[in-house]
């Protein structure tokens, strides 16, 4: 560079250093020679950009801006488990429509003679137009057709959102179910029969000036056919209107439907397939002439409206659900489909490189058809080739196919198996991978989410593929399965795989039925790889089953190996400690130092021991205990077991441990073994680099991942639920590899990863499932031992139990090996957000989601029946009666009646039968008696009290009979000088009798000579009035009245005087008062003495009932046994009806009181109002999806979260995620603490609530259940930026556990930011905004391998 001249004449030159290109400045002499090299300076830069062509700008623009490729920044790999706020539709360019009217004018027909012709010019009559809402006339707004609800909003196309209505689920009852309203011209054929007999047409369409010339019409020559059906003979005449038919219309309004119309030659209207009546039908020809103006009949037969005839049709609407024949499962496949299936279908949507099986091609041919499929077949035997061509039929039809899966496992295996076949995207919690795609695997919840938020993705959607339909038994999340059942529209077809169940016809049965669509079962018992059970017992394997047979040889050489070694171990006498037993599975595991996470972890709450003994510390070797846990003998009986299945080829292995803990200490104690070769441990190696090099230098230092690539080094893995992610990934590819060859597993390797295996291994057949200890069940057995076989690889596949210190009892593992599959059955229950999303659909009730329920099947199978019985019922004829007093009021008297006797044993039990009330059964006490039919009762007073030697009471009771004719008691005088005592009493001597029962009266003073001359029972008349003495038990008494009468009792019982008898009977009827009402009972409480304010409730009542029955007409009448016989079948067969009409009616649901107590709560917290209207905080409500809806909606309206640092709300809110029970408790700021105390009082709040509407929710439980703190501490931590393998020091829950509940806690974050949005609170929107960025990093979000590749 020249050198610059300064003012003052120093020179100074300005040079470059560096490859930056810093400027430097030199001073230079006063007096410097122009030499040209030093001129050059010291670097001299490279031109900032080459030089511009043609050709470099074309390739420029090309790249830059016409290339079809995702930005790289947002969309890098290590970016893929992130949920990114990107709209993938926005980019379209959908040209913009004019929206559906709201309104629209239609014409109205009127029937020809009220017609209004004066308006026109030329007399002719023009139809009137009325404006309607365009919701009234197509259906489809509530359907699932593309028309005519709009679309909403581009982002909400595939998630769907809160204002959205849902889609109409298919298969319910409704006239409006027609996919496209006819007008009712159309319907009964009116407007077309009016143009064929020479009418004027509409040729002015609605709300227009002109139409088109259409010229005279003539008529045209044709007749109609009227069908009657033979079961409407019996009907009255309107019935017989009603249930008329005309042929024409039919074909008609199915050519409408179709929108095919055929002319046949000869003139006459037919169409392509006639309808005819089942029964026989009574054809009635009408001709129709144009120039006969009177048609009055047939007019009369075509305004019936098209709703009131009956459709003779089969296979839509109502009569084919009432109709008993029709069949929803069809189950029973034909060898014609497997012989002739590629002829059947010609061109497949896939090919297959393997020859299918019997069960595929029918599944396959039943999927070309457009029909619903069951398919139940054991693990590996192809489900899987089903589901991939519904994926290539929705491909091929440029439709739409849903995978769900009920484990994220599952979906993400299946989105990394279908990727490279099919246009594939993937739906899960946390993921959202290209849902544009034809193809998309989601998990069970989020196509619930979808359907209740009427998603417009579904209106594409024409399959749904549901895998591993067992899982419906779950009790937790077995419900969303049903409601997905339930929800989807009629539009989408159902593609079922299951293992092998029982009751699959029944399960297909019951979606049928409820979908209103046919569903073919088909499937195979039969494994693709045949398996033998063994028991593996002191170092032998003994084969005790083989082709789902048992070998009873095989398991009593079993039995016998055990009992010689107890023998030889008795007899030996060592000292040695005895084995523990299998009852020690109950055990609670201890505070324990495991080396397995590199932490001190405390494991609490009750595990699966699985015959094992456990150990408080590392270095104790108490009793037998090695370093991990485990008793020598267990160690050793692992490496035996593994040594021999390596010497006989029956690697690799899956040990199925029900234990995470048993897990670890099964594979700490292999700590010797290696199993595998130099080029697999290079291959090992490999991968595990590849996988964990998207972590970050911390995280792949943790000390689980350490620990496991030591271990698969050696070919052994180890997976369960309390593994990290990736580290499971890890294990589950490897060992699709091949070169893991022992795995110790828990029970969900066997339904989350599809990973067969040479053998399988049990290490107990006793699991903990969450309440008790208890036995495996048949299914859980077979869905395990089904991964022992690989097809293709092994003929055979290997089953093995072990067996330590007992052997099972034969008839226990036959249970288990060869016994029935686990039924099916229903887990639905009621939840407030499923009752909410219902409420806010008009057309939606949430009793049509409980009668549809798998739990109400059978129930309202039998609807038809029932039906069927109560219009039977409805029909018979009732015998009237006949009152000879006037209006009969017998059945008023039997109610009455029958009231009483329900208190009638109550009473006579705690009342009568008591001390005290017998103590006021004396002589000439006033009582009321039972008449001999027991529906009347009498007056009458006691005679004689019981004594010793008679232990009855002796009354006279008044009946209600006329006196007879003949003179009083001149029968009885003889029968006294009878000697035949054996209808009467025996009198003791006089000499032998006591003081008390001496005739005593209070009129004359003389007493008896002690013989009684009546013969019991005594009757006869007195004052006009018939009596009766006769000899009663204590329980013949109704009532004890509160008078007493002076009785003469040596007239009445020794003289038979006549004027005894009247003086007598004249003194009960005169203390009847003027209503003919009995005399008053006794005072429950002053003269019974009763304590029981209860019972003192009924005496009243049940004594108000006799003074009502008194009063009554019919008491006493002569007619009243006939009477009352006859209202007793009156009422029994009203009974019967409204029995009936109860069980058909909603209310007979078994969840219908439940329901009503959570409508309480929620109309209580005013989620919904008196109307059952939605409010805001039920729609805020329905958007927690992760958590108990109740507890975060009041969280949030009582605005718990806004005092609180968006790492501290978050904290609180992983509560609502973790589902560990027993954890340490976590050390909290004060802060916190206060808002988790504010939390469980609203949480205790709610359960108070729901328990006081008689909901069976105890407070406490329900607040413990739906809220656990026990990762508070390590997600405000986490959320602060602490590193993971710090986080993990705080807690003794699994590294795996704390990265599942981060990772839901993220969703939660998203709920809780739209349910901020829906309430305007914005402050609480952007806190959830900023806590899912500060928990969203590292370990925790690391991107799946299943989804990214290795």
């Amino acid at each position: 560079m020249d050198p610059i001249e300064a003012a003052n004449g120093l020179s100074f030159r300005v040079g470059f250093s560096g490859h930056s290109g810093h400027l430097r400045l030199e001073p230079l002499s006063t007096v410097e020679s122009s030499d040209p090299v030093k001129s050059l300076p010291d670097f001299i830069l490279p031109p900032a950009f080459p030089r511009e062509t043609p050709g470099s700008i074309k390739e420029y623009i090309e790249e830059k801006y016409l290339s079809l490729r995702l930005d790289d920044e947002v969309f890098a790999s290590e970016k893929v488990g992130r949920q990114w706020d990107f709209d993938w539709f926005d980019k379209a360019d959908v040209p913009l429509e004019p929206s559906l009217p709201r309104c629209v004018v239609v014409p109205t027909w009127e029937l020809p003679f009220r017609r209004q012709k004066n308006g026109s010019a030329e007399g002719e009559w023009e139809p009137k137009s009325v404006q309607v809402d365009v919701s009234e006339l197509i259906v489809g707004a509530r359907e699932s057709g593309s028309l005519p609800r709009l679309a909403g909003p581009a982002k909400d196309f595939v998630r769907g959102s809160i204002n959205n209505r849902p889609f109409r689920p298919g298969g319910l009852d409704d006239s409006q179910s027609l996919e496209r309203v006819v007008p009712d011209g159309a319907c009964n054929g009116e407007w077309v029969r009016e143009l064929l007999v020479g009418g004027s047409p509409q040729a002015v369409p609605p709300s227009f000036k002109q139409g088109l010339d259409l010229g005279d019409l003539k008529a045209y020559p044709c007749s109609w056919n009227v069908y009657k059906d033979q079961s409407s003979m019996e009907s009255t005449s309107d019935e017989k209107l009603s249930g008329l038919s005309v042929q024409f219309d039919d074909l008609f309004k199915k050519a409408w439907e179709e929108e095919v119309v055929e002319f046949e030659g000869d003139g006459q209207l037919s169409g392509s397939e006639s309808v005819k009546s089942e029964d026989e039908a009574k054809e009635v020809d009408v001709a129709i002439d144009s120039c006969e103006p009177e048609l009055s009949l047939l007019d009369e037969l075509l305004s019936v409206e098209a709703g009131e005839t009956k459709s003779r049709s089969n296979g839509t609407g109502e009569d084919d659900e009432q109709n008993p024949k029709v069949a929803w499962a069809i189950s029973g496949g034909t060898e014609y489909i497997a012989q002739n299936f590629h002829d059947l279908v010609p061109n497949k949507a896939m090919d297959f490189p393997f020859e299918l099986d019997k069960f595929q091609k029918e599944a396959i041919y039943y999927l070309e058809k457009g029909d619903s499929v069951f398919v139940a077949a054991h693990t590996s035997a192809g489900k899987t080739v089903v589901a991939e061509y519904a994926f290539a039929l929705a491909s091929k039809h440029c439709t739409r196919a849903v995978y769900t899966a009920p484990i994220k496992t599952i979906s993400n295996q299946k989105y990394r198996d279908l990727c490279g076949k099919f246009d594939v995207g993937l739906l899960t919690g946390d993921v959202s991978l290209r849902p544009e795609a034809s193809c998309l695997i989601m998990t069970t919840e989020i196509l619930r989410s979808m359907l209740y938020r009427g998603a417009d993705i579904i209106r594409d959607i024409e399959w749904v593929i549901f895998d591993e339909v067992h899982y419906v038994n779950d009790v937790e999340r077995g419900v969303v399965w049903e409601e997905v059942i339930i929800m989807l529209p009629r539009h989408i077809n159902i593609v079922l795989l299951s293992a092998t169940v029982p009751n699959k016809v029944e399960f297909a049965d019951w979606i049928g039925r409820t979908k209103q669509k046919q569903i073919r079962v088909t499937g195979t018992t039969k494994r693709p790889v045949p398996l033998e059970h063994c028991l593996f017992y002191s170092g032998e394997l003994y084969k005790i089953c083989e082709s789902e047979s048992f070998i009873p040889k095989g398991f009593e050489a079993a039995k016998d190996a055990f009992k010689k070694k107890n023998m030889s171990s008795a007899t030996g006498g060592s000292g040695s400690q005895a084995p523990a037993s299998a009852s020690h599975d109950g055990t609670r595991s201890q505070k324990q130092s495991s080396n397995w996470g590199g932490k001190q972890k405390k494991q609490s709450g009750p595990q699966n021991s699985g015959n094992f003994s456990r150990t408080r510390g590392e270095n104790q070797n108490k009793n037998g205990m090695n370093s991990w846990g485990l008793r020598r003998s267990d160690v050793s009986l692992w490496l035996s077991l593994i040594n021999k299945l390596s010497k006989m080829s029956l690697l690799p292995v899956v040990v199925f441990c029900f234990s995470k803990n048993r897990c670890d200490k099964s594979v700490d104690s292999m700590y010797g073994t290696d199993l595998t070769s130099s080029s697999e441990k290079s291959e090992i190696r490999v991968f595990c680099d590849k996988a964990f090099s998207r972590l970050k230098g911390s995280d792949r230092t943790l000390p689980q991942v350490v620990r496991v690539q030591s271990l698969l080094h050696r070919g052994i893995g180890v997976h369960h639920a309390g593994l990290l992610p990736i580290v499971k990934e890890v294990v589950e590819m490897l060992f699709c590899r091949g070169v893991i060859k022992v795995l110790f597993s828990t029970e969900t390797f066997a339904m989350g990863v599809n990973a067969p295996a040479r053998t399988v291994v049990f290490d107990t057949l006793r699991k903990f499932d969450g309440k008790e200890f208890r036995q495996l069940l048949p299914g859980e057995y077979t869905q395990m031992a089904g991964r022992a076989g690989r097809r293709g690889l092994d003929k055979i596949g290997t089953v093995i139990v072990m067996c330590r210190d007992e052997i099972l009892g034969e008839s226990d593992l036959k249970h288990v090996i060869v016994g029935s599959a686990t039924r099916l059955e229903s887990q639905f229950r009621l939840t407030y957000i499923m009752i909410l999303h219902l409420l806010r659909v008009e057309e939606l009730k949430v009793e049509d989601m409980l009668k549809r329920s798998f739990a109400e099947f059978h129930a309202q199978k039998k609807l038809p029946e029932q039906q069927q019985l109560l219009m039977r019922k409805l029909a018979q004829a009732t015998k009237t009666i006949e009152c000879i007093k006037g209006e009969p009021a017998i059945e008023e008297y039997y109610d009455i009646h029958s009231e009483a006797e329900n208190h009638n044993t109550e009473i006579l039990e705690a009342v009568m039968q008591s001390p005290v009330a017998q103590q006021f059964l004396t002589t000439g006490r006033v009582v009321v008696m039972k008449s001999q039919s027991e529906r009347d009762h009498l007056l009458g007073v006691v005679v004689k009290a019981p004594c010793a030697t008679n232990k009855q009471y002796i009354v006279l009771v008044l009946k209600h009979e006329p006196p007879p004719q003949t003179p009083l008691g001149s029968g009885n005088l003889q029968d006294s000088k009878s000697t035949d005592f054996r209808q009467g009493f025996f009198v003791a001597p006089k000499s032998k009798r006591g003081l008390d029962e001496d005739y005593c009266s209070g009129v004359k003073t003389r007493k008896g000579k002690g013989v009684i001359n009546i013969i019991l029972p005594h009757q006869g008349s007195a004052a006009g009035v018939s009596f009766e003495v006769k000899g009663v038990d204590i329980k013949d008494f109704l009532c004890i009245c509160n008078c007493k009468i002076k009785i003469d009792q040596v007239g009445l019982l020794e003289d038979n005087s006549s004027a005894a008898y009247s003086k007598t009977v004249q003194q009960l009827l005169d203390t009847k008062s003027d209503e003919n009402k009995y005399p008053p009972a006794l005072d429950p409480r002053k003269d019974l003495k009763l304590t029981d304010m209860n019972l003192v409730a009924t005496y009243y009542k049940w004594t108000n009932l006799l003074q009502k029955m008194a009063k009554n007409k019919c008491h006493g009448c002569i007619k009243l046994d006939e009477h009352s016989k006859l209202a007793r079948e009156k009422k029994r067969h009203s009974e019967e009806v409204d029995a009936l009409k109860f069980e058909m009616s909603d209310e007979a649901l078994q969840q219908m009181p439940d329901f009503q107590g959570r409508i309480d709560v929620l109309q209580e917290i005013g989620c919904i109002d008196a109307d059952l209207v939605v409010q805001i905080k039920g729609r805020v409500a329905c958007e927690m999806n992760s958590g108990e809806e109740l507890i975060a909606t009041e969280c949030l309206f009582e605005n718990q979260l806004d005092d609180l640092e968006p790492e501290e709300a978050v904290a609180l809110m992983s509560a609502f995620v973790f589902q560990q029970k027993n954890t340490s408790e976590p050390s909290l700021t004060p802060k916190l603490s206060q808002a988790k105390q504010r939390l469980y009082d609203t949480a205790i709040r709610l359960g108070q609530l729901q328990s006081h509407f008689k909901l069976q929710i105890n407070p406490e439980e329900y607040a413990r259940e739906n809220l656990k703190f026990g990762l508070v501490e390590v997600v405000y931590e986490w959320a602060k930026g602490t590193p993971f393998a710090d986080i993990c020091e705080l807690t003794d829950v699994a590294e795996g556990m704390i990265v599942r509940t981060i990772v839901r806690l993220d969703e939660t974050c998203r709920e809780f930011k739209n349910a901020a949005s829906i309430m305007g609170n914005s402050a609480l929107y952007k806190k959830m905004v900023t806590a899912s960025n500060a928990i969203k990093r590292d370990i925790v979000f690391a991107a799946s391998l299943y989804v990214t590749g290795v």
